[in-house]
């Protein structure tokens, strides 16, 4: 099983096959709206203009779980996105990572690439990087800044 056998909702409410994104390299993430890491968007948007011509995609997949700091509906996230930050990248519908309701794409992500202590996503903003093949390459901190994954993403990008 790889990235490329899940579907998950655009969110805009149409169903997408990861096969879509097939021999890119993606990074998806957890998004929140109201969080102290939300100006990430910014440098996920910088990401996504920079390398998206050499076949690089952004997953953005909203989430409520953390402090509930995505409260709002699908359209209203799109609107936030677009107006504050700018987003062109593909966005998703709300989703859980954690717990029984996890999205199947998140249980597998976590299953293939393990936090620091375990395999829960911690906060927002949880990134995965997969390779072109659609094999999870690296999971990153919600700390951890777009612009510090850089380096990896051209790594991946001149296989």
């Amino acid at each position: 099983m790889n990235f490329y056998d899940f579907t998950a909702r655009s969110i805009f409410g149409e169903e997408v096959t990861m096969k879509k994104y097939k021999d890119k390299v993606i990074l998806v993430v957890n998004t929140a709206s109201k969080c102290g890491l939300t100006p990430q968007f910014k440098e996920l948007e910088e990401l996504y203009q920079d390398y998206n011509n050499r076949g690089f995609e952004i997953l953005g997949f909203p989430c409520n779980q953390f402090a509930n700091q995505e409260s709002g509906s699908n359209k209203e996230i799109q609107q936030f996105c677009k107006l504050n930050y700018w987003v062109t990248f593909s966005m998703f519908e709300k989703i859980d990572v954690n717990g029984e309701n996890a999205h199947p794409l998140y249980k597998y992500l976590k299953n293939e690439a393990m936090g620091v202590f375990n395999r829960k996503i911690k906060w927002n903003f949880t990134k995965f990087l997969i390779d072109s093949n659609g094999n999870v390459f690296k999971r990153y901190a919600p700390t951890t800044p777009p612009s510090k994954i850089r380096k990896d993403i051209e790594k991946l990008l001149s296989q």
